[in-house]
């Protein structure tokens, strides 16, 4: 079982930088590929960035590719997601979630696939 606590969000204009936290309980969190998602009003909830085990991969979703970076400290069971030169359209309330992989090197990118879900936090962007 792990649980998930997300801090970081709130509001911030155009152009702007948040980083957002996700701390993890358990004593297995290196054996747990990691990603964010996010979720609009209205829309489905979607893929933003994930990053595997050891912390040695990175995936992103386009939208984001290039503004936004997942990283990981396994030392302290904790996820970080920098989002720099923030839009309107990223507003959104932002989930930290854990898909448990053992010892595989393999990184989820969809919803379905992740076992453990945080409570979310909001990012609002004003223009």
């Amino acid at each position: 079982q792990v649980q998930l606590v997300e801090s970081g969000g709130g509001l911030v204009q155009t152009g702007g930088s948040l980083r957002l936290s996700c701390a993890a309980s358990g004593r297995t969190f290196n054996f747990y590929g990691m990603g964010w998602f996010r979720q609009a009003p209205g829309k489905e909830r979607e893929f933003v960035a994930a990053i595997n085990r050891s912390g040695g991969s990175t995936y992103y979703a386009d939208s984001v590719k290039g503004r936004f970076t997942i990283s990981r400290d396994n030392g302290k069971n904790m996820v970080y997601l920098q989002m720099n030169s923030l839009k309107p359209e990223d507003t959104a309330v932002y989930y930290c979630a854990a898909n448990f992989v053992g010892t595989s090197g393999y990184t989820a990118l969809s919803v379905r696939e992740y076992d453990y879900w945080g409570q979310g936090t909001q990012v609002t962007v004003s223009s």
